[in-house]
């Protein structure tokens, strides 16, 4: 849709304007004359890998904590 849509005309076809959004066009609302919104497809953002940095843990690393350190943490 290229002509901007009034609110009220927004507010009573939303529906069918979401509906032009999930065809991938966007609508864009205007409070009289002047834009004031645009609806836009959502896009999924893309799948990360969790990390940022490539790292290794030690393998101490899952090693029980000695039973005086434990006694820190829950203090």
């Amino acid at each position: 849709m290229e002509q901007p849509i009034k609110v009220q005309e927004a507010k009573t076809r939303l529906s069918a304007l979401l509906a032009v959004v999930e065809r991938g066009e966007q609508v864009v609302i205007a409070r009289g004359d002047k834009p004031v919104a645009r609806l836009i497809p959502v896009q999924e953002p893309p799948e990360r890998e969790l990390g940022f940095v490539p790292y290794d843990l030690p393998d101490s690393f899952f090693e029980s904590l000695p039973e005086n350190e434990i006694a820190v943490w829950e203090a």
